[in-house]
């Protein structure tokens, strides 16, 4: 089974269940799918890898707006931008430790010869092709520099 089917079925369980911010939060989830879809043409469907980015990016702006919320103690908004976070990553992969993450990028800088700074951008492309969704771009984009500002 997909991960869009999981969404899917995980949206029928909601409505059964009545819960609201579980709803509304895979229904966004749904509604960015489809809009993904019309996006591409002639595609019928995503594959993993844009679904599981386009997790990522609808988790980074609920985190994102909450954090607005909280800066505005509008703390009951923060809350349910909070816990449609929670349920969106519920379907991403699971994430690396910071030590693992540390690893790859390692075996990624001796695989491209990476030597300066200058290098950054192929290192985290490489990075971010091996981990799929696994890690943050901005922490994989902060560890590989300062593995390469130690050169």
């Amino acid at each position: 089974m997909g991960l869009e089917d999981k969404i899917t079925e995980s949206i029928i369980l909601a409505m059964k269940a009545k819960d609201k911010i579980r709803l509304e939060a895979l229904r966004a989830v749904k509604s960015a799918i489809l809009i993904e879809k019309t996006k591409t043409g002639n595609k019928e469907t995503l594959d993993e890898n844009q679904i599981i980015k386009l997790l990522q990016k609808l988790v980074k702006q609920r985190n994102d707006s909450a954090k607005i919320y909280k800066e505005q103690n509008r703390d009951e908004l923060a809350e349910i931008e909070e816990s449609q976070s929670k349920i969106i990553s519920e379907f991403l992969p699971k994430q690396l430790s910071e030590g693992e993450l540390i690893s790859i990028i390692d075996e990624v800088i001796t695989a491209t010869g990476a030597e300066s700074i200058k290098d950054m951008g192929k290192v985290i492309g490489t990075t971010n092709a091996k981990v799929l969704g696994r890690a943050e771009g901005r922490v994989i984009a902060d560890l590989v520099k300062s593995k390469l500002n130690s050169f």
